[in-house]
């Protein structure tokens, strides 16, 4: 297997399908002219696009009226990100260095005359971090709500930042998963999954979520008696981020490449890289061999084979159909999808269009039930609701109507139950708890967030399109009350599924 080096990229542009022809400027890639048509062989349909593919269908904007207009959404600028602004990580304040300074401080000043202003000043910074999140968390929805062309990039946005998923361990970080998110995976969707990996594998989120910072080399200059080798990121970059659980792997490849990104770690201020700490001599991993010198760039290698890889074609093909389309999808389209992984090398911008491409991904067939938040974002976005509505400075009311019922349907904001996220399973959110926590909010939600609620024949409409069946309908017209009604519409099986 070659190793990817600098010209690596270049040959994959000639190679890639005749869907997109994307030209690069960084690591962001364009959709260029050639993309203007559809294939004749997708009988597009503009209700399923929003639907399957986006964040719902919405009276305020137009659906999608072509897969070459999502795609090119992809190359516009970021409007989103401009109009509803979630700072990057190493902007977001307080940032790691002025919480540990707050918390030292704070540590340092008990029992001595200083001890009640160290102790405002702890407490303002947890306001303050409490603040940050509430905001990421409503951005993140406006942005659900008002997304043009449907919602592709939100879409994608979640489905990657669940992906490479983080949680939060301590109060410190726990306000920065939306803000690694903007930073390590938004930018990246339509570029190089190469250039993603990178950016998630050496984040500071990525590395202390996964006890990284503490991995000594065992032979490094640095180890001292006590200190280990960690295998946790190891492990999750090989089981699930590339080649995946069923992956042509062995526990000699994860202590290899445990070994090469000793190193790695997360200082207060971003990431560290720790030649003193790194582990000496060449490693193999899947049969590849990486340099023996210490340093950050063969661990960027390394991550380069990782993403080329066949067998990361094979696996991450498989989880965007089971995502997207189906638990059980057309081995036409996963295979389609592993093709385009491989002749692009990665080029997420050519598998997405791989993606809507395919006619097994318009199938009529009932799509996958929605986990919680994009059941709310497509919800809130069905209504109509202006994103003026979403107000972040009032804690207890957002926690009340949006954020509490998402764990009461189980995904809570930021909270997934491992590395490997949220499940894909329709068993895994159709439980008795779960759909008592949606029917709930469909029923009591709408009225808290709006002042007058729509027609109910409009939503049903609205909400639904093309796909509205007529029992639906008909219960939303027979409904004693406007509420009752898009409760009814928001409860119904059709607008539970993709």
């Amino acid at each position: 297997m070659r190793l990817a080096g600098a010209g690596g990229a270049d040959r994959a542009e000639n190679r890639r399908p005749p869907l997109m022809a994307l030209t690069c400027a960084g690591d962001r890639p364009y959709i260029a002219a050639n993309a203007s048509r559809e294939p004749d062989r997708v009988a597009f349909d503009p209700t399923r696009a929003a639907i399957r593919f986006g964040t719902g269908l919405s009276p305020r904007l137009p659906a999608p009226d072509s897969t070459a207009a999502m795609l090119a959404e992809l190359l516009a600028p970021d409007e989103m990100a401009r109009r509803h602004p979630i700072p990057a990580f190493a902007a977001a304040r307080p940032g790691l260095a002025e919480w540990r300074a707050a918390q030292r401080a704070f540590r340092q000043g008990r029992g001595k005359p200083g001890e009640a202003a160290a102790r405002g000043a702890y407490d303002a910074l947890r306001r303050d971090a409490a603040a940050l999140g509430r905001r990421g968390f409503m951005a993140s929805l406006a942005r659900g709500i008002e997304a043009p062309q449907g919602g592709l990039r939100e879409r994608l946005s979640w489905f990657w930042a669940d992906h490479f998923t983080v949680r939060s361990r301590q109060p410190a970080t726990r306000h920065l998963v939306t803000p690694y998110v903007e930073e390590a995976i938004r930018p990246h969707v339509s570029g190089r999954f190469e250039t993603m990996l990178i950016a998630v594998t050496t984040h500071p989120m990525m590395l202390g979520y996964l006890d990284q910072s503490g991995s000594v080399g065992p032979g490094s200059k640095a180890a001292q008696p006590g200190d280990g080798l960690n295998e946790n990121l190891a492990r999750e970059l090989l089981e699930l981020h590339t080649v995946g659980v069923g992956g042509p792997y062995a526990q000699a490849d994860v202590r290899e490449l445990a070994e090469l990104l000793t190193g790695l770690g997360a200082g207060p201020r971003g990431m560290r890289y720790r030649r003193d700490r790194a582990e000496p001599g060449a490693e193999t991993v899947l049969g590849t061999r990486f340099d023996a010198a210490p340093r950050l760039g063969t661990i960027h290698d390394a991550l380069r084979m990782l993403a080329r890889h066949p067998a990361t074609a094979a696996h991450l093909a498989r989880k965007i159909a089971v995502h997207f389309v189906a638990d059980d999808p057309d081995p036409a389209l996963v295979a389609a999808l592993e093709a385009a992984w491989r002749d692009s090398d990665g080029d997420l911008g050519v598998v997405t269009g791989a993606l809507l491409a395919h006619p097994a991904a318009w199938s009529s067939a009932p799509g996958k039930v929605k986990p919680p938040f994009d059941f709310v974002v497509s919800g809130l976005r069905a209504l109509g609701l202006p994103s003026a509505a979403l107000r972040a400075d009032r804690p207890r009311w957002m926690n009340r109507v949006l954020r509490a019922p998402l764990e009461r349907m189980g995904q809570g904001w930021e909270q997934p139950p491992g590395p490997d996220g949220w499940p894909e399973t329709a068993a895994a959110w159709i439980t008795p708890p779960g759909m008592a926590g949606r029917i709930d909010w469909a029923m009591t939600a709408p009225e808290a967030l709006m002042d007058r609620l729509p027609d109910p024949r409009d939503f049903a409409r609205a909400a639904l399109g093309e796909t509205l069946p007529e029992p639906v309908a008909f219960a939303a017209r027979a409904a004693e009350s406007r509420a009752e009604a898009i409760g009814v519409v928001l409860s119904a099986p059709a607008f539970q599924r993709r």
